[in-house]
């Protein structure tokens, strides 16, 4: 099955005078869906900090082990929100190198990431792009390309990867979270990854402080959260808890990398949601 929303024509949608967060991060990873404007912020970040797209591409393998990790517990749905373009190993061509009959429902609220992510997918059984804010749970677990596609009897893994930090209201995200996990399966999956300055290493610490600094001149203005707030938001909740999967939380880089890599200041949130209501 595949399944896609129908969506405004993003050239009317695009304030082209902004950078945008899931293009320039496209920009990091070497994509080609991007503009002008996205470029030339990704090139005075790199001026600022020649190491930002090892971090952008340390993110993205930690979301492919991260994946794996779900596959490897039986897990064969993925709701992927803020998914930007799915390019450079994508959710949905991992998932189905696992199993050609997994599900994987792409959320973001960037026209050109979601134009694009049309195009993409068009063809793709068992995928579907829904043009959607994250921070309204109801819309997404509602919309066609989320509803009729994954079954909310079965666990499903939820990922959130790179862009709760543009989330700034500490509640609504926790609140966001309560209903996300707990509206599948059990057996569901948080994966969540979050820029943080709250890091042993001092490069790295002030590395994550640049970028929120530069993040306030986007259309998107990012927030950096400590560990112990994204354990309380994500981890610990009343209600339900999240059972992390080891080595629990870490930086991304830390996480399950086979080679050791440098600390990309992003936490990794990767457990079962468990003691549901």
């Amino acid at each position: 099955m595949t399944a896609s929303e129908p969506v405004p024509d993003p050239v009317d949608e695009i304030d082209l005078t902004l950078p945008n967060p899931a293009r320039v991060y496209d920009y990091m990873l070497g994509g080609a869906h991007n503009f002008a404007t996205d470029r030339e912020f990704a090139e005075r970040l790199l001026a600022a900090l020649p190491d930002t797209r090892e971090v952008a591409l340390a993110n993205r393998a930690f979301l492919g082990r991260a994946v794996r990790a779900c596959l490897d517990r039986g897990v064969r749905q993925f709701l992927d929100l803020g998914s930007g373009i799915p390019t450079a190993q994508p959710v949905h061509e991992i998932a189905h190198r696992a199993d050609p009959a997994a599900r994987v429902a792409y959320v973001d609220v960037e026209p050109v990431s979601v134009a694009m992510s049309r195009q993409i997918l068009t063809g793709v059984d068992g995928a579907s792009i829904t043009a959607a804010d994250l921070t309204d749970a109801g819309a997404v677990l509602a919309a066609p390309g989320v509803a009729g596609l994954l079954d909310p009897a079965e666990p499903v893994a939820v990922l959130a990867v790179s862009v709760l930090h543009f989330v700034r209201d500490d509640d609504l995200l926790g609140a966001l979270f309560d209903r996300y996990v707990t509206a599948f399966g059990p057996g569901s999956m948080l994966v969540v990854s979050h820029g943080s300055t709250d890091v042993d290493d001092p490069h790295t610490a002030e590395r994550m402080r640049t970028i929120e600094r530069f993040t306030r001149d986007t259309a998107q203005p990012a927030r950096c959260r400590d560990r112990a707030l994204l354990r309380r938001l994500f981890v610990d909740r009343p209600g339900h808890r999240l059972e992390l999967l080891e080595p629990g939380l870490v930086d991304v880089g830390d996480w399950r990398a086979e080679d050791g890599q440098p600390p990309a200041g992003m936490y990794a949130v990767v457990g079962e949601v468990v003691g549901r209501r």
